[in-house]
C-alpha cells in the first residue's frame, strides 16, 4: 500500500478551504452590477465562470467541477443566462425562486437542500424569495468551465450602466 503524500499541512494549504477565511468581491459578475442582482460570491474549488480576474478560488485544482457559495439579500440573486455546462443549485437557507426558459416563464420555488441540476444551454435566473439574507451552493461541470452567456436584456441594462465584457470576458467600465 503507497504512503499519502498529503500531510496536514499539505491539505490545509492545497485542499482545505476555511469558510472563515474565504474572500469575495461584488463585482463578480457582470450582472452583479446591476440593481437587484447585487450578491456575494465565493469560490470555493476551482475558477468557475467568474467575470473578474482578481476572483481566486479557495482550493485552485478543479478535477471535472467548481463549486461556488453565494449569499442574497431577499429579492436578489443571478439574472437570467445560460453555461455550456451543467449547472447544479442547492439552497442552503432560505427559499430560492428558479426560473428558466428563453425568459424565464418557467418557475419552481426551491426549499434548503432541495437541487436542481439546469440543463447545459438553458436560460436560468435564481432569486432568494425569503425574508432574509440567504446561501446557496452552486457546482459547475466541468474542469475549466466556459463564460456566462448573458440574456440580451442583461448585456443592454449592463451597458446602460456603464458596464461591458472585455474579449477575455471580465468586466470593464465603459
Amino acid at each position: 500500500m503507497a504512503k499519502s503524500k498529503w500531510d496536514v499541512e499539505h491539505m490545509e494549504r492545497e485542499r482545505i478551504a476555511r469558510f472563515s477565511e474565504l474572500k469575495t468581491d461584488p463585482r463578480f459578475f457582470l450582472d452583479s452590477m446591476l440593481p437587484g442582482h447585487e450578491r456575494l460570491n465565493y469560490n470555493v474549488i476551482g475558477t468557475g465562470v467568474a467575470e473578474n480576474p482578481d476572483a481566486k478560488p479557495a482550493i485552485d485544482y478543479a478535477q471535472d467541477f467548481n463549486l461556488t457559495y453565494m449569499k442574497a439579500a431577499p429579492g436578489k440573486g443571478p439574472s437570467l443566462h445560460s453555461h455550456d455546462h451543467v449547472e447544479v443549485f442547492i439552497p442552503m437557507t432560505g427559499r430560492w425562486s428558479v426560473t428558466w426558459g428563453d425568459d424565464g416563464e418557467y418557475e419552481v420555488i426551491l426549499d434548503p437542500f432541495d437541487v436542481i441540476s439546469v440543463p447545459i444551454g438553458e436560460m436560468r435566473a435564481i432569486v432568494n424569495v425569503s425574508d432574509s439574507d440567504a446561501w446557496h451552493l452552486t457546482i459547475l461541470g466541468g474542469t475549466k468551465p466556459s463564460r456566462v452567456d448573458w440574456h440580451d436584456d442583461v448585456i443592454q441594462r449592463a451597458q446602460q450602466a456603464g458596464f461591458a465584457l472585455d474579449e477575455d470576458g471580465n468586466i470593464q467600465e465603459i
